[in-house]
């Protein structure tokens, strides 16, 4: 099953995302074909402000492990973090 997580920054974060984000992109190298995508989303600055990624995972509670286990969870970038069984039904290479 796939999930989106759908991850919102804290307004005063400050630096932590720069900080965090060579340890965050190693952890998503790190899940290997669990993970379908991601990236963040960008403020009308063109800074990031919050992250999408979408996982497979087994439950919705194996989804919610996932991205606690991320570097920047783990640091208290997010101000939220909502987790959505997500359907790719359109552009899904594994069904091409």
């Amino acid at each position: 099953m796939l999930f989106a997580l759908l991850c919102e920054d804290r307004t005063d974060a400050g630096s932590l995302r720069a900080e965090t984000r060579p340890a965050h992109l190693e952890h998503l190298k790190a899940l290997g074909p669990v993970l379908k995508f991601a990236g963040p989303f960008l403020g009308s600055d063109e800074k990031p402000n919050g992250s999408l990624l979408v996982v497979e995972a087994d439950s919705l509670e194996a989804a919610r492990a996932l991205a606690d286990q991320d570097p920047y969870a783990k640091a208290g970038l997010f101000s939220s973090v909502t987790v959505r069984r997500w359907n790719w039904t359109v552009n899904n290479p594994e069904q091409a």
